[in-house]
């Protein structure tokens, strides 16, 4: 229901630096710097940094937080992004394989705050995206934080980022049978 209230838990807190990268689609510019002040008062606020990096649209997104993830040292992501339904059915694939990457990379280990907004017009994004209104770019930067907590409390999981190959070598002796 629009309007309902609903409970935010309190900012973590951490006793060793966070890092996050806040990766960014301006396809919506507007919309994008706003979600992008709310995400980094947020961090602010829990005493973390951030760096931010900016894609060219929401498929891009799950992307960039990949390869960050493999070549870089964040602690979490904030996903900020911004798709209008529009004429055709684009609207539902960018929503849905944006949104299905984030979540399998999270279930890789990933801590990500997803704050890419699925709306049905320009009015209802810019209302989510304000940080005086209903601050998704700070939902999103919250959600990050505690599962970087959420990490740390339980321990962090090897750095990897897709399917693993292990490679697995016979030699001579080992597939000869004795008799």
């Amino acid at each position: 229901m629009a309007g309902a209230s609903h409970y935010i838990m309190p900012l973590p807190e951490f006793d060793k630096p966070v890092k996050i990268l806040i990766v960014a689609s301006p396809y919506y510019k507007d919309i994008s710097d706003n979600q992008i002040a709310g995400a980094k008062a947020e961090i602010e606020k829990a005493g973390a940094t951030w760096e931010i990096v900016e894609v060219p649209g929401a498929l891009e997104i799950p992307t960039a937080i990949g390869i960050a993830e493999r070549m870089s040292n964040f602690d979490g992501y904030v996903a900020l992004g911004c798709v209008i339904r529009g004429e055709t059915t684009h609207y539902d694939t960018v929503c849905n394989d944006s949104s299905r990457a984030i979540q399998l990379l999270g279930l890789q280990g990933l801590c990500i705050g997803n704050g890419i907004l699925t709306v049905e017009n320009r009015t209802q994004a810019e209302v989510r995206a304000d940080p005086a209104e209903m601050n998704k770019g700070g939902g999103a930067a919250a959600a990050a934080l505690h599962l970087i907590a959420l990490a740390r409390k339980w321990g962090k999981a090897e750095k990897t980022v897709g399917f693993t190959r292990e490679i697995l070598m016979v030699s001579d002796t080992d597939s000869k049978t004795s008799t």
